[in-house]
């Protein structure tokens, strides 16, 4: 089994979708909830709902720092 990332329109997605051979178990959707004013949000973590379920590397060091420096043996 292999993950798919989709992206477009929510018709461009759709379409895709009813394209796709096999199961769909489950799909990520990202709704902006007006604020107060009935502005959009932004600033918001959208992953931090997510947190619960994310992979914890332990140890791991995956700053944009540590991605791109390079170490003494390369």
């Amino acid at each position: 089994m292999k993950a798919q990332v989709l992206t477009g329109s929510k018709k461009e997605i759709a379409d895709t979708v009813m394209r796709i051979s096999g199961e769909v178990r489950e799909a990520i959707v990202f709704v902006e909830e007006p604020t107060e004013r009935g502005e959009q949000a932004f600033g918001e973590d959208l992953f931090a709902g997510m947190e619960p379920y994310s992979v914890k590397a332990g140890g791991a060091d995956y700053s944009r720092e540590a991605v791109y420096s390079r170490i003494e043996s390369e």
